[in-house]
């Protein structure tokens, strides 16, 4: 039995072993022991093993969390917003071109990971994380993050108006493309096609592929058609409704693309 187990509400999933674990069932909390040390996470799914498919290199899932681990795991959330407000307080202290997102322990307090944003990929922290290591000791990991899994930490709201898609149910990102808003006709005005992030929406990619198979059997921008209308320019594409949008003498006419013939 595999068990997938998440540990933020919308990170990656992670399979683990859990062939010990009789009636766990998705939802449970659970205790696992990680490369990073032991921690605390939700069971999202189960299944049994495909054929041919083994277990080997998976970690167990050592037992269901119980009231002492949750307990512990809320003392550990009420330090870590200490350590976030410290290493913040640090940052401004020592000039340090970076934004400290997150802090995060282990159960065992084996490691402590802060997160931080950056423009520049080549910091000298080893005076900043002395420091740190200074007010709470033990192993300190620093591991900087892009643009986009920063937003999905501020939890803030798209230009649709809802909370943005990163910090609501995206568990990893999909490689965006200006190719992407071209072929859905969307504007390519940055404010248009740019999240909180400053990089491309993500959701140009909920469609993309919609899009792009339909405008496989439609002509391109620009050139000359036959219409029942007559002889004219293509100007626009209406993949979804199947309609190309032809100038037509002084005319702007709307024809299916089935009764559309390339000169």
């Amino acid at each position: 039995m595999i068990a997938s187990i998440r540990f933020q509400p919308t990170g990656k999933v992670y399979d683990f072993d859990a062939d010990e674990q009789l009636g766990l069932k998705p939802g449970d909390l659970v205790l696992v022991d990680t490369a990073r040390g032991q921690q605390v996470g939700t069971v999202v799914s189960l299944r049994d093993l495909m054929e041919g498919e083994t277990a080997d290199g998976l970690k167990p899932v050592e037992r269901l969390a119980t009231g002492r681990d949750l307990a512990l795991r809320q003392m550990l959330e009420d330090q870590e917003a200490e350590v976030l407000a410290h290493a913040r307080g640090l940052v401004a202290k020592m000039h340090l071109k970076m934004k400290v997102v997150s802090a995060e322990y282990t159960l065992d307090r084996s490691r402590l990971t802060l997160l931080y944003a950056s423009e520049e990929k080549r910091l000298n922290l080893d005076g900043f994380a002395a420091q740190i290591r200074r007010r709470f000791p033990g192993n300190v990991d620093l591991r900087r993050i892009g643009p986009r899994d920063h937003a999905k930490h501020l939890e803030g709201y798209g230009a649709c108006g809802e909370p943005c898609c990163c910090s609501r149910f995206l568990e990893q990102f999909a490689p965006i493309s200006i190719k992407m808003a071209k072929t859905q006709g969307v504007s390519l005005n940055p404010s248009e096609i740019t999240g909180m992030c400053g990089r491309l929406r993500c959701c140009l990619d909920y469609e993309a592929k919609q899009y792009e198979d339909a405008v496989k059997e439609m002509p391109r921008r620009k050139k000359r058609v036959r219409t029942p209308f007559g002889e004219g320019k293509v100007i626009d594409l209406q993949p979804l409704r199947n309609l190309v949008v032809v100038q037509v003498e002084d005319r702007r006419v709307e024809v299916d693309a089935d009764d559309v013939e390339l000169v």
